[in-house]
């Protein structure tokens, strides 16, 4: 039995998987202690010898929510204000105030020894080992519960943090080392990412030690990590830090995943849920990033390159002091919600997509909430007089301006990094994705949308279908005249038995390891490198991705700044379940009913369906709406839906 689950803000939800057949359900989150809520899920579930796959948020709200371990950050002396200082960066070019994100420790918990080590990894002065153990006691005199230790160019010769980890270890202190967790340079981000690690490593190990502790007989734990691979839960509470974007990796791999089975290896996924939208460029496996950030923190670890918008079902529409219309990124949560909720009281996205009818109030959540159609009436009429235009304008208009911010989220992982958004085809789910995606197609021009089984509770599902990932690298700092195949080949098969011993812990042998090699390359002069996968032909390939990307090549000496290997185990996966073959015409027990929906300003009289009815073969000619359990998709005018074997709707829009 495989179970996928993803701890959400609202609910947790769950997908599991055993003979041939999926069941998904939801069960409301304990943001207290959220391991409760996936304990009484597993219970519901029943049985042994589970497979458990988790995607947790517990490391991403730590850090959000500045609520981790009392935590101490040890460096070289002179340079503890780094993470103060951080970067020179205006992120907000045109703010006449500026402000920085909040750190995640304070001035007076970091602390400088008297030592180092220089850019060749040569010792210039060696560490006092009295000085680390004055600094271990006063640490546990003041009541820190973790420690992140990071000195220069400890990548090149990582001596000096290794013995402040064993003296600090041994008063009970957990200690993160920057060599283990990002072996590169560029101290700022190194130091950043290591302290995040320590920050979340309590909490983190507090938690997945309580799933465990309430695992049945034969039960594995593996956790979802942001490179959109597994590991075991042992690994994740040493190194925390890789599990920041859990959730959403767990998404894009289900949409490589079942894309593929569709046939489709080009991809932008769009998840749309309640308070934001998460976007990814799938070009034949999912994009990869070392430059992440969460809540303004840099994480220097590999993470899906995911980009996120504060525009999902709850975002709040407001008219802002200059008279225009705003949604978001303020968003109204699951309390009080919606005013369709029945709480709320500041028109949403969702309460305009119930005005246009193209929510259906009586089959929300399956028909278990119902939503209250005529509470949002009045609110839209008041709204709509300040704006002086008509409560079905207000409601099309904030649509459209939720569908625009989306449209450029999408260009930024796209068209900004020379991608054609009409090269792809576009990915949905969440909760909220369905009633969006066609229209974001329409205006991109991308002539076909998926929408999988289930899209509520995809991400979970996407876990269960992912492999065991581990990423390992090493600054090099070599320029082309000194990169020679054979130095690089040297440090990159160094790193490969590392991959290899540690996959072996994760249990997989040697031959089942699939090892890939990559090379962070740039122009000499340049701020910023390029991952470009390994050859002999190292130029040529970087001048492909830099041209695709910035449009223009160097003849100037290039640098290979970094080398990384990845280690794949493929897993055991699932036999996807398909649905029953169907002529074109839906069969008579998929229709619901027809209704009068807004399109364009114009109400059109507008069948619904039972996803759970329809047929592979079935086709639904737009406009029709399609409901199910998790989730509602939209068929606008002019656009065809097909149902494949999978289950999948397969949308096709006409881009004009």
């Amino acid at each position: 039995m495989l179970i996928g689950v993803d701890t959400g803000g609202t609910f947790t939800d769950f997908v599991v998987l055993a003979e041939g057949k999926v069941k998904i359900f939801k069960v409301l989150s304990t943001p207290e202690n959220p391991a409760e809520a996936v304990v009484k899920g597993l219970n519901a579930v029943g049985g042994r010898c589970r497979r458990v796959i988790h995607g947790t948020t517990v490391a991403t709200n730590a850090v959000l929510e500045r609520k981790g371990a009392k935590t101490a950050f040890i460096t070289n002396r002179g340079f503890e204000d780094l993470l103060l200082i951080g970067r020179q960066n205006r992120e907000e070019l045109y703010t006449f105030k500026p402000t920085k994100p909040k750190p995640l420790i304070a001035e007076k918990a970091c602390f400088g020894l008297n030592c180092r080590i220089n850019s060749k990894g040569e010792v210039v002065l060696d560490l006092s080992e009295e000085e680390v153990i004055a600094l271990a006691e006063k640490l546990k005199k003041e009541g820190f519960e973790s420690a992140a230790v990071s000195f220069l160019f400890s990548f090149l010769n990582p001596e000096h943090e290794e013995k402040v980890k064993r003296i600090i270890e041994k008063s009970g202190i957990p200690v993160s080392a920057s060599h283990e967790i990002v072996p590169e340079f560029r101290e700022f981000e190194r130091a950043s990412t290591t302290v995040v690690n320590a920050y979340v490593l309590p909490k983190m190990k507090s938690y997945i030690s309580y799933l465990e502790e309430n695992l049945k007989e034969g039960d594995t734990l593996r956790v979802m990590q942001s490179n959109g691979g597994i590991i075991s839960s042992e690994k994740v509470k040493a190194e925390p830090v890789r599990t920041v974007l859990s959730g959403p990796a767990g998404g894009v791999v289900g949409a490589w995943s079942i894309g593929r089975c569709s046939g489709y290896t080009k991809l932008i996924t769009f998840d749309m849920g309640g308070t934001s939208t998460d976007v990814s460029l799938i070009d034949g496996t999912p994009t990869v990033t070392t430059e992440a950030k969460l809540g303004g923190i840099p994480v220097k670890v590999p993470v899906i390159d995911i980009h996120t918008v504060g525009a999902g079902g709850g975002s709040i529409a407001k008219v802002d002091a200059g008279g225009a219309l705003t949604v978001g990124p303020e968003s109204a949560g699951a309390d009080p919600g919606p005013i369709c909720y029945g709480k709320g009281e500041e028109i949403t996205v969702t309460d305009a997509n119930l005005f246009a009818r193209r929510l259906d109030p009586d089959c929300f959540l399956g028909g278990e909430m119902k939503l209250d159609y005529n509470r949002i009436i009045p609110f839209f009429e008041e709204t709509s007089k300040k704006l002086g235009i008509t409560p079905p304008e207000l409601a099309e208009g904030i649509l459209k301006v939720a569908n625009a911010k989306m449209e450029r989220a999408i260009k930024v992982i796209s068209v900004e990094r020379g991608y054609d958004p009409k090269d792809f085809v576009l990915f949905t789910y969440g909760g909220a994705g369905g009633l969006h995606a066609a229209f974001l197609a329409k205006s991109l021009k991308i002539p076909r949308v998926i929408i999988p089984a289930n899209p509520g509770t995809f991400s979970a599902l996407g876990m269960v279908l992912a492999d065991v990932i581990k990423d390992y690298s090493l600054s090099v700092m070599l320029e082309e005249a000194k990169a020679s195949s054979e130095k690089l080949e040297e440090v990159l098969e160094e790193l490969k038995e590392k991959a290899v011993r540690e996959m072996e812990e994760e249990g997989f042998s040697p031959e089942e390891v699939i090892l890939e090699s990559f090379a962070d390359v740039r122009y000499k002069g340049q701020s910023f490198e390029i991952t470009v996968p390994y050859s002999r032909e190292l130029r040529k390939s970087f001048e492909k991705l830099h041209r695709q990307r910035y449009g223009y090549v160097h003849d100037r000496e290039i640098e290979v700044v970094c080398l990384r290997v990845r280690a794949v185990g493929k897993t055991e996966k699932p036999e996807l379940p398909t649905v029953k073959e169907g002529t074109e015409a839906p069969p008579e027990g998929a229709f619901l009913k027809k209704e009068k929906v807004l399109f364009e300003g114009e109400w059109l009289t507008t069948p619904f369906f039972r996803r759970e009815k329809l047929l592979a073969g079935n086709r639904i000619e737009g406009p029709a709406v399609i409901v199910e359990y998790s989730s509602t998709t939209v068929i606008p005018p002019e656009s065809t839906a097909t149902v494949d074997p999978y289950g999948n709707l397969i949308v096709e829009v006409n881009v004009g």
